[in-house]
């Protein structure tokens, strides 16, 4: 019986094996299934970017290191085979690495010799946001063929920029190239990340323009307790009916918050992903320490953005590289890259390939296994290692990444953009494209299918009015436009419905470029407010009080504002003048000016709760039979803080009386002037949005053809005034004082003055191009001086150092260039000038009849 139980126990055993044998078939079977659908997937790509046939690409023209390998290279990929296979007998159950995929030219490259390191001369490309920024921008994504495997083929960086696609590993080597260039410790990283990532789609995501900056709370300011503060009034309503609705309403909101976030989550809820955790995926690792990042992190080379290590849509790497070297990641992925160490130093977590590096490796000891290996095969291990070891990765086959002025400034492949964000859409364009200088469009949507518009905000570039950026709000109708400082007016921001005068307007100046100080001003149809800082009169606030107009009046002869809208009170309020005693410093005065009133209210006195105040009540100045009216006591009511007895003489109270008459009439104007400028501002945005008109910066070559043209111009002008002012001149009356100014001369004097003459203007012509070359000299000594003490110095420059370093150095470079056109130019005119001189000396009535033909 024990017999035949062994048996049973023997067969069932042997039927479960061949269930899970059959079931892990069928798990095959439904992953081959699974890569079938998937090869022919259709991803998140933009319907207008058509698709790009590789194969038909020029590789005539390309460098022979493109089409051949050299000793070093061959070698470099013998070890990248024999690592490869100790890496599949180690781990078996792993996908192969991404070693060496075929370039454009159909030959095997080791992945870290198509990095090549570029640093580029553009300001913006010098930190990491830009150059991101910048890929992400120009090149057009393309899928990869299979999303569960890397490709076959990996371009150079140059072929890339060349036709401006490429799939995540074109785009992570072209932007880790750059960052290495940029002085950031940059790698190259093939893993597996989310099909959001991988397929481009952020139409779940918020878009980056609409986040909100974190707030940091502030502490709050304890205000200090008087005890002899005024008590406020009772409030007389009931706090618990107050908490009652309060309360009643912020159910009622939360509920329908509840109900819309509900509703979202259903309609965004992404699809379950069959691919989930398979989904192959390129981008770049930024180590800390270099150039002052403080923290490892990702970017996605698709959207620029960065990512934290943390991130739970990146779900596990295999490999990553940079041009020196290659690691492969031995940490488990079971929890995304959350639990990930990126010490490529760590020889137990990250596996190198070649040992010669320049990071901080610990020995691995495994001395069971080698006891287990054969003396030969021991040997040949040692000898492999001691090759590895010596041996140093080739440079680049890829030839230098240049990027033009004109590619630089395009900026978007193809001139256009366009990326769809939840609710949003974000367009952008190519400088100069548009011919009001439009360059990035952000529309906001109300719903997910966004059919329905609630703010559109529009990015400017290169507007002679400086427009910058303008909101338009679809559900108020109010348009908000901001502009850099330089506007011929002034103008910082401005609000409005309409340009229409005389309704709604908010303008925002900037006040160090006035002279009054202004720096808002708000508008209606009947109040006009404006808001001043760092006037001398301490004025900050005046605000305008209007009526309605009366019958329209025409009249012959007179003046436009005739029908102008009559003033009805002006307020101003002041800060404290310190050079005043309080009762004597005026705080608000408000103009009265229909009732002819004037009220003034004096700065609070310290340790008093009431002010100072007079109020003046003003008559005319003659009676009906033409008698001058005296001042009396009732025109003036005085109030003085703090004393009992009356203010001064009424003669002093009659000269402030006059003086405050006269000031109103000056105000009046003034607010003319306000009203006059404010037509004038709508009359010129007007203009300017009808006509818009593009700058272009002078060193533009390209783009400045007029403005070289009319500097061509200026210069052609200028010498023929120099030639006209040069013929107005007698150029020979220095030489003829030296033989007295005689009539009649000697023909050997004759040939004297000629030769002084010409030999003077030989030597002025020398003197001129040495000066300009002793200044092209000390220019150039100046800019190697400053690149070897940038050489001796670059590790210890912060980023805005090195910033005002690079300014500096270009600005040097561009008076080297200048000193050299001059130059140059000095060398081509020097003759003509020489044999110009010399036939007007030939054809000069003083000197023909004694040379002749000589």
């Amino acid at each position: 019986r024990g017999g035949r139980m062994e048996v049973l126990e023997e067969k069932e055993e042997e039927e479960q094996t061949e269930e899970e044998e059959l079931k892990a078939l069928e798990i095959s079977d439904n992953v081959q299934d699974v890569e079938m659908k998937v090869s022919v997937e259709q991803v998140c790509v933009p319907s207008d970017v058509p698709d790009f046939d590789w194969s038909s690409i020029d590789t005539s023209q390309l460098p022979s290191s493109y089409k051949t390998n050299s000793l070093k290279e061959k070698k470099l990929l013998h070890i990248a085979d024999h690592f490869l296979q100790q890496y599949t007998h180690l781990c078996p159950d792993r996908k192969p690495l991404f070693l060496h995929p075929v370039n454009e030219c159909g030959v095997e490259k080791f992945v870290s010799t198509t990095v090549r390191p570029t640093l580029l001369p553009y300001t913006e490309l010098y930190q990491w946001d830009g150059c991101a920024s910048f890929v992400s921008d120009y090149l057009t994504m393309e899928p990869l063929k299979s999303p569960i495997t890397p490709p076959s083929l990996l371009y150079s960086p140059t072929t890339i920029l060349k036709y401006q696609k490429g799939n995540c590993f074109d785009f992570s080597v072209l932007l880790c190239s750059m960052l290495i260039g940029a002085g950031y410790d940059a790698y190259c990283v093939h893993g597996y990340a989310t099909h959001e990532i991988c397929s481009l789609d952020e139409t779940l995501k918020l878009c980056p323009l609409l986040r909100k900056p974190q707030e940091v709370p502030k502490e709050g300011m304890k205000k200090k307790s008087n005890k002899y503060r005024v008590k406020p009034p009772p409030d007389l309503q009931s706090k618990f009916e107050l908490q009652q609705e309060a309360k009643k309403a912020a159910e009622t909101e939360a509920a329908q918050k509840n109900k819309e976030r509900e509703e979202e989550k259903e309609v965004e809820k992404p699809k379950r992903d069959p691919l989930y955790g398979l989904r192959v995926h390129a981008w770049v690792l930024v180590l800390s320490g270099k150039r002052e990042v403080p923290k490892t992190f990702f970017i996605n080379p698709f959207t620029g953005n960065s990512h934290s290590t943390m991130d739970e849509h990146f779900l596990g790497i295999e490999s990553v590289w940079n041009h020196r070297n290659y690691w492969v990641n031995m940490q488990d992925c079971w929890n995304g890259c959350k639990d990930l160490v990126f010490d490529l130093g760590d020889a137990i977590r990250w596996e190198i390939m070649l040992s010669g590096s320049n990071k901080p490796l610990q020995l691995l000891s495994d001395a069971e296994e080698e006891k287990e290996l054969s003396d030969r095969d021991t040997d040949d291990m040692q000898e492999k290692e001691e090759e590895d070891m010596s041996f140093d990765m080739p440079p680049s086959w890829v030839a230098p990444i240049q990027i033009s002025p004109r590619e630089f400034e395009t900026s978007c492949s193809q001139g256009r953009k366009v990326l769809l964000y939840k609710k949003a859409k974000l367009e952008k364009w190519a400088p100069y494209l548009n011919g009001n200088g439009l360059v990035k469009r952000l529309t906001v949507y109300a719903d997910l299918d966004c059919t329905e518009v609630v703010e559109v905000r529009e990015w400017f570039k290169n507007r002679e009015d400086m427009l910058d950026m303008r909101e338009v709000n679809k559900e108020t109708q109010v348009t908000t436009e901001y502009f850099s400082p330089g506007h011929l007016l002034g103008l910082k921001a401005h609000t409005y419905m309409s340009l229409e005068p005389e309704t709604e307007h908010t303008m925002e100046f900037y006040n160090e470029a006035r002279v009054d100080g202004l720096q808002k001003r708000v508008e209606n149809d009947n109040e006009m407010t404006e808001y001043f800082v760092g006037r001398d009169d301490f004025l900050h606030v005046r605000h305008m009080e209007f009526g309605k107009r009366g019958k329209k009046i025409h009249l012959a002869s007179t003046r436009t504002d005739i029908n102008s809208r009559p003033i009805v009170q002006i307020k101003e309020c002041f800060h404290r003048n310190l050079e005043k005693p309080t009762d004597e410093d005026v705080a608000e005065r408000i103009f009265l000016i229909t009732e002819e009133t004037i009220h003034l209210t004096y700065h609070l006195k310290d340790k008093y709760i009431t002010a100072s105040k007079k109020d003046f009540f003003k008559a005319a100045d003659r009676d009906r039979k033409g008698n001058e009216i005296i001042m009396t006591p009732e025109m003036c009511i005085t109030y003085q803080a703090g004393s009992s007895e009356k203010d001064k003489k009424l003669l002093h109270l009659y000269k402030v009386l006059q003086q405050l008459t006269e000031e109103e009439k000056q105000l009046k104007q003034q607010v003319r002037q306000s009203e006059a400028e404010v037509l004038n501002i709508l009359k010129i945005r007007e203009n300017e949005e009808t006509a818009v008109k593009l700058t272009v910066s002078i060193y533009n070559k390209e783009r400045n053809e007029k403005r070289r043209q009319q500097y061509e111009a200026m210069n052609t002008m200028e010498d023929e005034l120099l030639g006209q002012e040069e013929q107005d001149l007698d150029y020979l009356a220095p030489f003829l004082i030296q033989i007295g100014h005689r009539k009649k001369m000697t023909k050997g004097e004759a040939l004297r003055v000629r030769d002084d003459c010409l030999t003077d203007l030989k030597h002025r012509l020398i003197d001129k191009a040495n000066i300009i070359q002793a200044r092209f000299e000390k220019a150039v000594e100046e800019l190697q001086k400053k690149d070897q003490w940038f050489q001796e110095n670059h590790n210890q420059l912060s980023a805005e150092e090195e910033d005002d370093f690079l300014t500096c150095c270009s600005e040097i470079a561009f008076r080297i260039h200048i000193l050299a056109l001059r130059l140059n130019r000095e060398k081509q005119t020097a003759p003509q000038k020489y044999l110009a001189l010399e036939e007007k000396l030939r054809k000069d009535p003083r000197l023909a009849e004694y040379l002749g033909h000589a």
